[in-house]
């Protein structure tokens, strides 16, 4: 059954680093980062640093926390049975959108960074979603995304969207590797979440699909659930 939410043609992606839910008052409120994606009425979500980094990686959010999200549903990408995501990368998706295949990556660079990416099939068509969260270095930045355009031409085609935390200062250099595949696309400051002054959150847009809007998302609590504002993209097929 098709969730009420769902609208056929368009599909809400939000992309959020949560920072493993330490928000900008220092204290760690899993609940608060929930509100923020409650509120956005994303059908799709990928979230950065949504794992502790040490030991086993447990979830920064618990699962009974995510099981108040109305509607939403945890993609399972677990890089241990304690984990939420893959390298700290996870996506929830909204009920009536099927999920098959899951492709994990390992990034190279100088830190452990991993992508994901999954292929869903939705009321608007099918689609793969990506969640990236890149290195600081723009040398490892780069052999990441020349990695991960490598592994998405091996994969079977559908139009793709891939969304996350490029850790990129510049608007205009850095993501060349990216830019000859896909649109990418800023939707505005999202870093640092009380005085943001960089665009380090994107989305890339792939052939076949069409960015109606897109924005920052400034509504409270978000200034104070993390260091990062969510970012979030109004799609549809072409």
């Amino acid at each position: 059954m098709t969730h009420p939410h769902l609208r056929p043609g368009r599909l809400r992606l939000a992309s959020y680093n949560i920072r493993k839910a330490l928000g900008t008052d220092r204290r760690r409120n899993p609940a608060r980062i929930c509100n923020v994606i409650a509120a956005m009425e994303a059908d799709i979500v990928v979230l950065q640093e949504a794992d502790l980094r040490l030991g086993a990686r447990p979830t920064a959010i618990p699962m009974t926390e995510l099981a108040q999200l109305d509607g939403l549903r945890v993609v399972d990408f677990g890089q241990s049975a304690k984990s939420l995501g893959w390298h700290g990368n996870a996506m929830l998706v909204r009920d009536g959108i099927e999920v098959g295949a899951l492709h994990r990556m390992v990034l190279p660079g100088f830190e452990p960074r991993g992508a994901i990416a999954a292929d869903l099939d939705t009321p608007a068509g099918p689609l793969r979603v990506g969640g990236l969260h890149l290195g600081l270095l723009r040398g490892s930045r780069r052999l990441q995304l020349t990695h991960i355009v490598d592994e998405l031409d091996r994969m079977p085609d559908r139009p793709t969207v891939l969304a996350g935390d490029l850790n990129e200062w510049s608007e205009r250099v850095g993501l060349g590797r990216l830019a000859r595949r896909f649109a990418i696309h800023a939707p505005g400051r999202s870093f640092h979440a009380r005085r943001p002054v960089a665009a380090l959150d994107r989305i890339a847009v792939g052939a076949g699909l069409v960015l109606e809007a897109c924005g920052v998302w400034h509504t409270q609590p978000a200034p104070a659930a993390s260091d990062h504002l969510p970012i979030w993209a109004d799609l549809r097929h072409d």
